[in-house]
């Protein structure tokens, strides 16, 4: 934050947030990782080096609370829950600061039979979740209990499910391996109809964040398509990425039913609004993330370049970091690609950061050399922490990493007090150094040699 700021802000030339909008959005470009671990349980007096993962076959999901920001959800591979609360003291153990759940849901019978997919609080009310599972189920839990209220069976595999944060109806918009989008009414309990359009498996769906009974989905068949789910018919659009130019008009107006539009070539397991939903972003097989006007249809060409990285079926979900934090017209996205995270500029597509655990820059240099793509270290999920500056990754090791800001003031003061440890630490080296040689003085025997 520089003077000038300051007396802009004081004389009334800048609005009253952008001196906050100015440290955040420099916040948000210091992310860094923060040392802390996620753990099942803690080591046992037995055996203290034991070491523990937040969810011992991997971790698929993660979401964060959107009131508080305080609690974490987390889906495993082998069906296991867990919830974490951020705002607890964590414990010391291996040496670095460590979460336990407040509660936890064990692979059982009882349970998903196969591993989760997704997960997400009830928009309205954090007391309750919801998950999607391999196992053909989507079921609503007590965030108290962890006990699940109501199970729905979609008969086929469920690899994504979305609600909208601000719909006054229940609808979860679930995409699964049928060709057509699931809606699930929680209030009936029932499948209330389904969406045609897609020709493949729906990989990912989401909800408009200002328009109720907007939704957008895509599919194996590279397609992505904007629905009113009043309409049973067809959809409003579907997204072309050849087209710059878009349709002119209310988007509700336009129906754009071409049957061989692509929005990507290959298929789309990603997809998210900004928060203002003047723009729509979709991830793609084909190695591509893609921003698209929604008023128009129109693909903006925004270029991300050669290192975006998308081969699973699993959702590669980006996350787009809360338009307070940052300047106008700057939308920032941080997008999970294979082994580390990248940060970009959203509508220019400049990559500003990429973010990778310390530890794990051995594993994948040891990989590498083996010729091996080291697939337990991939981040399969990220969530943004409400009210602060904060990321959260999932991985495939079953780990869970965080990042927060480190400045360079931050790293100045840390080098600061290094110096003053090592300076400390030769005073006492010389300090002991000089005694020892009076000791020494003192205790020596003098030998003395005499003449014959």
């Amino acid at each position: 934050m520089s003077t000038q700021q300051l007396i802009n802000r004081a004389y009334g030339v800048q609005p009253h947030n952008a001196v906050e909008r100015a440290v955040a959005t420099r916040l948000v470009y210091a992310l860094q990782p923060f040392p802390v671990n996620f753990s099942e349980r803690l080591p046992s007096a037995d055996d203290p080096n034991e070491r523990h993962r937040a969810h011992v076959a991997g971790v698929n999901a993660l979401t964060i609370d959107r009131f508080e920001g305080r609690y974490l959800l987390s889906g495993g591979a082998d069906s296991s829950i867990a919830l974490w609360d951020l705002e607890a003291q964590p414990t010391v153990a291996e040496g670095y600061p460590t979460y336990v759940p407040l509660s936890t849901v064990r692979k059982t019978a009882e349970e998903h039979a196969l591993g989760i997919t997704q997960v997400s609080f009830y928009p309205f009310d954090s007391l309750a979740f919801l998950t999607s599972s391999y196992d053909h189920t989507v079921k609503i839990y007590s965030s108290e209990t962890l006990a699940p209220s109501a199970s729905f069976d979609l008969d086929s595999v469920v690899y994504n499910i979305a609600l909208s944060p601000i719909a006054s109806h229940l609808l979860v918009a679930c995409a699964t391996q049928h060709t057509t989008v699931r809606l699930v009414d929680l209030r009936s309990g029932a499948s209330t109809h389904s969406l045609a359009g897609h020709s493949g498996a729906v990989l990912s769906t989401t909800w408009s964040p200002t328009r109720e009974h907007i939704l957008a989905s895509g599919a194996t068949d590279g397609s992505v398509r904007l629905w009113d789910v009043r309409r049973s018919m067809s959809e409003l659009a579907v997204l072309d990425h050849e087209d710059v130019t878009g349709v002119q008009g209310d988007p509700s107006s336009f129906t754009r039913n071409a049957s061989h539009a692509k929005a990507h070539r290959g298929p789309v397991n990603g997809i998210v609004w900004t928060p203002d939903a003047h723009h729509l972003v979709t991830c793609g097989h084909d190695q591509r993330i893609r921003v698209w006007d929604t008023a128009t249809g129109a693909n903006t060409l925004a270029n991300f370049g050669p290192m975006v990285r998308n081969s699973d079926l699993a959702p590669c979900i980006p996350v787009l970091v809360p338009t307070e934090y940052l300047q106008p017209e700057k939308d920032v996205m941080f997008y999970p690609n294979e082994n580390e995270i990248l940060g970009y500029e959203l509508f220019d597509g400049k990559l500003f950061r990429r973010l990778r655990r310390p530890e794990q820059q051995r594993r994948v240099h040891e990989a590498r050399g083996k010729g091996q793509r080291n697939v337990k270290d991939k981040v399969t999920a990220l969530a943004w922490r409400a009210h602060d500056v904060e990321l959260y990754a999932a991985h495939a090791d079953g780990s869970i990493s965080a990042w927060k800001p480190r400045t360079e003031e931050d790293a100045a003061l840390d080098e600061e007090a290094e110096a003053e440890l090592q300076a400390k630490d030769e005073s006492k080296k010389r300090k002991r150094g000089v005694l020892d040689e009076i000791y020494q003085g003192l205790t020596k025997k003098p030998i003395t040699f005499g003449g014959f």
